[in-house]
């Protein structure tokens, strides 16, 4: 099966091509920079904003994934989620155009009953475009991936290296499903081939066992870690305030924070567990997948906490 997996060089896209080779399938990627890619695979120079190189990277190909995510500043000042829709569409178009028989997409959990961040609405959208573009599509919804290329895992545990006491906003108490990184890659890997999608769309929550507080999830990541971290409940419920003092604490980039944070407005769990069936996966469970992710990191770079 020939398989093209835009954003190959994310961390989803990286963890996805190994075991797709393995796989037996004939994998190319595309990225802005090809030189990236690794794992001897083809790799086409494009950029889905402007949708240059689509057209020669979706030749022939059977299964596309999509798994871009754009909420890093732009040059242009264009809003992350004009970006990420022009993405989306000119992805489609080109893989309509292409006759590509199965699209696969990776975005976050959204709970529809309420109000969507522009975040959560952005990722819906998307969702929406890429699954249309294609007679078949699993879209696949997660919350927090645990791992140690995850960027919102990094981000949490920075904060615990870094803080000596964790303070806590109001929306500690909502509750999601984390994910273990190597359980996102094997249902990514699933989703190519699974026969639940056979002349079908799905979208599908994939979840971790657990369901956790985002407070629950820094004290278990601190307990993990061994480090002593009193947590404190703050009433401070401005998000940019937090988001920006956080970012720079943990070193990370306010863009993508802010967003992350402004859909923490509520509970972000999975609406039934069918993706196991679906795609034949048998989720870790929260701390299993933290100690996991810990080790993972520690073989490449220290954590000073530790």
């Amino acid at each position: 099966m020939r398989i093209l997996v835009t954003g190959a060089t994310g961390f989803a896209g990286s963890a996805l091509l190994p075991p797709l080779l393995a796989a037996g399938h004939d994998v190319r990627a595309f990225a802005r920079d090809p030189a990236k890619v690794g794992h001897g695979v083809a790799a086409f120079r494009g950029d889905l904003t402007t949708g240059a190189g689509l057209d020669a990277a979706l030749d022939g190909v059977d299964v596309a994934y999509y798994l871009v995510h754009s909420m890093e500043p732009s040059a242009d000042g264009v809003p992350f989620e004009v970006r990420e829709r022009r993405s989306a569409e000119r992805f489609a178009a080109a893989a309509t155009a292409a006759g590509v028989r199965r699209s696969v997409y990776l975005g976050v959990m959204v709970d529809e009953t309420r109000a969507l961040s522009p975040h959560l609405e952005s990722r819906l959208a998307v969702e929406h475009a890429v699954s249309a573009a294609t007679p078949e599509c699993v879209a696949l919804r997660a919350s927090i991936a645990i791992g140690p290329a995850s960027r919102s895992f990094r981000f949490l545990v920075r904060l615990v290296e870094r803080l000596p006491v964790l303070p806590l906003p109001p929306w500690r108490r909502f509750r999601t499903q984390p994910i273990d990184e190597r359980d996102v890659t094997a249902a990514l890997l699933a989703a190519a081939t699974t026969t639940a999608a056979d002349d079908a769309r799905l979208s599908l929550d994939v979840a971790g066992p657990d369901v956790v507080s985002y407070g629950e999830i820094l004290e278990r990541i601190r307990d993990l870690m061994m480090v002593r971290r009193p947590s404190i409940g703050v009433p401070i419920s401005s998000t940019p305030i937090f988001g920006r003092v956080a970012s720079v604490l943990a070193g990370e980039d306010p863009e993508l924070i802010l967003p992350l944070m402004g859909g923490l407005s509520g509970d972000l769990l999975a609406r039934d567990d069918s993706w196991t069936t679906a795609l034949g996966v048998r989720p870790h469970g929260f701390d299993r997948a933290v100690n996991y992710a810990l080790l993972q990191w520690e073989r490449h770079e220290p954590l000073r906490a530790r």
